[in-house]
């Protein structure tokens, strides 16, 4: 039986890369033969050869005829068949090496290329903030920690891609994943204006990698009622100092509500009871300039008439009316209420706290109006779940900023050099109610707020369903780590990174040969088991118009200086751990010498 047409294109097949194959150790031989005899010869004092290097490989007695044999098989067989193998050999480790490292890594096909996100490349951004920053407008050279935040690379690129200073940013990324190393550290040593830092940890966090770093470029104030790093109190800031009016006293008080009630409960009848009765006494104390803790005793005693007095001498007399209405009601209620606004105040019982609070003679005050036109730096720290503490924590950040948007007003509408907030843990310490609506019109004041979460349902207990989908939707960027664990925000994300189209191949055989078809179809571009699976060191980016693009990471423990960082960072850690041995010594001393 004849041979098919199949049978005969498989062996052309066949022969044709036998002839790649050959072709691939002959020509490098050959020319390696030639180098080689070529320098025998010059070694033994014989002349130079012309460029003839199949004859070098093949006859070369001919070409170089006074070389001696010995010398000749040396040089021009052994040392080139050597060396061939030796460069084989390493293009092979090489190759293996790039393979193995990113394995982890591979590129995926569909997600954004350089030109997909242009606007959030170098070139784009470095020529968008001229307009944004008129102090920048006549530069020459414009410095690349000016132009905006490093978020990484475009995978295994070397584009960097970065958020600009009119961007507001969600990052959501697990434990571990890179979001202090990779996003809140850098972000923090290459802001050019003031920086605001929430966090639950000190030592080995950014407090630590930071702090000699931020205190070079200006004053660093640290607010630390729970003694997280141990600091010492210099300083103290007045929360009553925005809450003159109804409206800051209410936002004030719901502070304290929102770091005690979820956002699901807030809205019963005693959760806003106690918020309204803090409000109102707030107010008072504001008025009056009372400290904060003044609040307590007239909670202790709902009788005390001085709150309605004040109240009524500065002409808020609807809000007395209120205030009298509550304490003259059933007793019943009237004690529900106020036993839950002491809840939610109870924070301010503990004198270490209050005293962050309080006007102290031996401390500066803490100004926010001051702060958002210099270049410092704020650390506000408090422990998870600190209740009234984290109340404390969430309201001078929020007074921040609400002092940078009214200086961005008075200054033509943004701030120059823009303000950095940097909201980690913000579901656990910094639980601003009304953060999602912040979103819509911060990055236009030249205020860039990054609050990072650990999970998408971790925003959802704290502002709700329809906050946490506002704040996701207001923000332009959008940075996502690895560790997503939850099987619906992992389908929406691969729902939103899209399709593409993949070409099947299907062969099949028959009596007349083989026969091949190709087709299309749509596939995810990333499933929901790659997001899950995303590597250490990888993050998706979502910007706003633009495809979703695969970063990768760059932690500030890889980038230039990271020696004198981790320096830094190791000399601050100690000095958080010399000042808990202090201030635990005494109590060990005193129950050893009573044992």
């Amino acid at each position: 039986m004849p041979p098919s047409s199949n049978s005969t294109t498989d062996g052309y097949d066949l022969l044709l890369r036998l002839l790649l194959g050959v072709l691939a150790v002959v020509v490098p031989l050959s020319h390696l033969t030639w180098l080689c005899g070529n320098g025998t010869a010059y070694l033994t004092g014989d002349s130079w050869a012309p460029y003839q290097p199949t004859n070098a490989l093949l006859r070369p007695e001919q070409v170089w005829p006074e070389v001696g044999e010995n010398a000749l098989l040396l040089g021009a067989r052994i040392v080139p068949v050597l060396l061939l193998l030796a460069l084989g050999g390493t293009g092979i480790a090489l190759w293996m090496r790039h393979k193995n490292r990113g394995a982890g890594r591979k590129k995926i096909t569909g997600m954004a290329k350089a030109r997909d996100i242009e606007p959030l490349m170098a070139k784009a951004i470095t020529g968008k903030v001229r307009s944004l920053r008129p102090s920048l407008k006549d530069a020459k050279r414009i410095e690349a920690r000016d132009t905006g935040i490093l978020l990484g690379n475009l995978q295994n690129t070397r584009h960097e891609v970065r958020m600009g200073y009119e961007d507001v940013a969600v990052a959501i990324m697990a434990p571990r994943s890179g979001k202090t190393t990779s996003l809140a550290i850098p972000s923090m040593l290459a802001a050019p204006g003031p920086v605001l830092l929430t966090s639950n940890k000190a030592a080995g966090d950014a407090f630590t990698a930071t702090y000699e770093a931020r205190s070079r470029g200006g004053q660093v104030w640290t607010m630390d009622p729970q003694q997280i790093a141990h600091a010492a109190r210099e300083m103290w800031w007045n929360p009553l100092a925005s809450a003159k009016t109804l409206d800051g006293a209410n936002r004030l008080a719901g502070h304290f509500l929102a770091a005690s009630v979820d956002a699901s409960q807030q809205g019963d009848f005693w959760s806003k009871a106690g918020s309204n009765i803090l409000s109102q006494l707030l107010l008072a104390a504001a008025l009056d300039e009372r400290p904060i803790t003044d609040i307590m005793q007239w909670l202790a005693a709902p009788a005390d008439r001085t709150p309605l007095d004040i109240l009524r001498d500065h002409d808020f007399a609807a809000v007395a009316a209120q205030l009298k209405g509550t304490v003259e009601g059933p007793p019943e209620t009237r004690d529900g209420i106020y036993e839950t606004a002491r809840q939610y105040a109870a924070a301010l019982l503990n004198n270490e706290i209050a005293a962050w609070v309080t006007p102290q003679k031996d401390a500066p005050e803490f100004r926010p109006s001051e702060f958002v036109t210099s270049t410092d730096t704020l650390f506000l720290l408090s422990k998870d779940g600190g209740g009234g503490a984290s109340a404390l924590i969430a309201a001078c950040a929020d007074s921040v900023m609400r002092a940078a948007t009214a200086q961005a007003e008075r200054a033509g509408g943004r701030l120059d050099p823009p303000m950095l907030a940097i909201l980690d843990e913000a579901a656990n310490v910094c639980k601003i109610s009304d953060l999602p609506d912040l979103y819509s019109h911060l990055g236009s004041r030249g205020i860039i707020p990054i609050t990072i979460l650990q999970s998408y349902r971790q925003g959802q207990k704290v502002w709700g369903d329809a906050g946490m989908d506002a704040m996701w939707s207001a923000s332009t960027i959008k940075v996502i780590g690895s560790g997503i664990d939850d099987p619906d925000f992992a389908d929406k994300l691969s729902r939103l990174i899209g399709d593409h189209d993949v070409e099947t191949t299907s062969t099949s055989y028959s009596e007349s040969g083989k026969s091949t078809s190709v087709s299309m179809r749509q596939e995810r571009i990333l499933p929901t088991d790659a997001i899950r699976a995303l590597p250490k060191g990888s993050a998706l980016c979502f910007a706003t118009g633009m495809r979703a693009a695969m970063l990768d990471l760059r932690p500030w423990y890889r980038e230039p200086g990271a020696e004198e960082l981790s320096a830094a960072s190791a000399r601050a850690s100690k000095a958080i751990t010399a000042r808990a041995i202090a201030k635990h010594a005494p109590a060990q001393s005193d129950s050893g010498t009573a044992a």
